[in-house]
């Protein structure tokens, strides 16, 4: 397979092409300085209105008060550490060696399951630093909740730092032998258009690597998502400290958060058929949102309750019900994902499929006959059973579920498009027989 071959020009550009990619670049990044303005001890907000002159007074005004926010030296020396810390243990804790799907050269890479090892182990340190910390005073989770902005910062310019590595090493020459001769550096399919603002931002590189050390799936289920767990119990750690109390609903929604989290890190091997993995190059989109987005974004609910105005006592009954539907959720999205996962092993011969001009199967049935992305629905009611925990005083808090919803809807369009030029006329019949896209008889 010759170099054009392999790696063919991008054709289409998403996100409205390069305006798009470059307003993503410019604008995403100040949406989650952002919500911190508007969810802290100074302001938050209430209702649906914006007060816009309180908000002003908290953002930076010169130079030097935005570089102290930005070069805070603690914070920096803290990220730096746990980022070093999460790759250590990545790197040393054994797992299950398994391979990725199969890449366009032939050659299959291999990865190092481990997540379940490294997440247990950061929920087991973190739990004796609690429990051996006196009247379970623990600095530094307060440091994460006072340098809040501080660490926003830092993850926000990590992540474009990393974001610029994986770009310039995209275009390294990379050539090594193995069973099948020497490989290239494959690129993403969808960020090899020649426009590096473009390419900078979708991702150029399909796997950028580290030796045999996966960058991409590392960002994807370690720093950011564990960090998550980091900052709700920080919010926690406040609340009990600050105001002597520790509400039902903070407690609930960190500790559904929590086994999202441990689960996304058990289940690590799922993620190597997911489009992020498979499809998509590690650039500044992944970057930014596996490092900075994710874990400042999605602990909001968690941010939002440890603010005195907004102490919400749920009581039994709401929260069971709350349990309820993130439980139906997971149920949803596992029990999906898992009979997909099974049906690629060869395990459920017996189901229905389209078997396409690919040699590969496309399920139609048992969970997969109810919509083309079924799982989609399950992650989307865990979403607003995290939401409803903060009751309904503010639309900031929920955020989450729009954010995701939209998100959702724009992965299943990209896979349509994808499927379709893949699949061609096997794609449609399947639509056919699957006419639903997440909601049963909705949508």
């Amino acid at each position: 397979m010759t170099g054009s071959q392999l790696n063919p020009v991008t054709k289409h550009r998403e996100f409205f092409g390069v305006p798009g990619a470059l307003g993503m670049v410019l604008v995403l990044p100040m949406v989650i300085p952002l919500l911190y303005f508007v969810t802290n001890e100074n302001y938050c907000i209430h209702g649906v209105s914006l007060d816009i002159e309180a908000i002003k007074k908290q953002i930076p005004s010169t130079w030097t008060q935005l570089s102290n926010i930005c070069f805070h030296k603690q914070s920096w020396l803290f990220y730096l550490s746990w980022f070093s810390a999460i790759t250590t243990l990545d790197l040393i804790l054994p797992g299950k060696r398994m391979n990725g799907t199969q890449l366009r050269d032939g050659t299959y890479l291999t990865y190092n399951i481990n997540g379940g090892a490294v997440s247990s182990t950061v929920v087991a340190i973190i739990a004796a630093r609690v429990v051996s910390a006196k009247n379970y005073y623990v600095p530094e989770l307060q440091f994460v909740y006072d340098h809040h902005l501080h660490l926003i910062a830092v993850s926000i310019i990590f992540s474009f730092a990393m974001a610029i590595f994986v770009y310039a090493g995209s275009f390294v020459p990379l050539t090594h032998e193995n069973g099948l001769g020497t490989r290239e550096r494959i690129l993403s399919i969808n960020g090899n258009s020649g426009n590096p603002i473009y390419d900078f931002f979708i991702g150029r590189e399909l796997n950028p690597r580290i030796g045999a050390w996966d960058i991409k799936l590392f960002c994807e289920l370690r720093p950011g998502l564990l960090l998550w767990i980091v900052i709700d119990l920080a919010c926690i750690h406040h609340q009990y400290h600050q105001y002597g109390v520790v509400t039902d609903s903070i407690l609930l929604v960190s500790a559904l958060q929590a086994i999202y989290v441990i689960d996304c890190s058990f289940y690590e091997e799922g993620s190597l058929t997911m489009l992020d993995i498979t499809t998509d190059g590690f650039g500044f989109m992944l970057s930014f949102g596996d490092l900075a987005w994710l874990p400042w974004t999605y602990s909001l609910q968690a941010r939002f309750l440890s603010l005195p105005q907004n102490h919400v006592h749920l009581g039994w009954l709401n929260s069971m019900l709350i349990v309820a539907l993130s439980g139906f959720g997971f149920y949803v999205y596992n029990a999906s994902n898992n009979q997909k996962s099974e049906f690629r092993q060869g395990r459920l011969e017996n189901m229905e499929y389209i078997k396409t001009k690919t040699g590969t199967k496309l399920l139609c049935d048992g969970w997969w006959s109810k919509a083309q992305h079924i799982n989609y629905l399950g992650d989307w009611l865990i979403a607003w059973a995290w939401c409803f925990t903060t009751g309904f005083r503010s639309p900031i808090s929920y955020y989450y579920v729009v954010f995701v919803g939209g998100l959702l809807i724009h992965r299943q369009m990209r896979d349509d498009v994808k499927c379709s030029a893949k699949y061609g006329e096997q794609w449609a019949e399947y639509k056919r027989r699957v006419p639903y896209k997440i909601i049963p008889y909705v949508y």
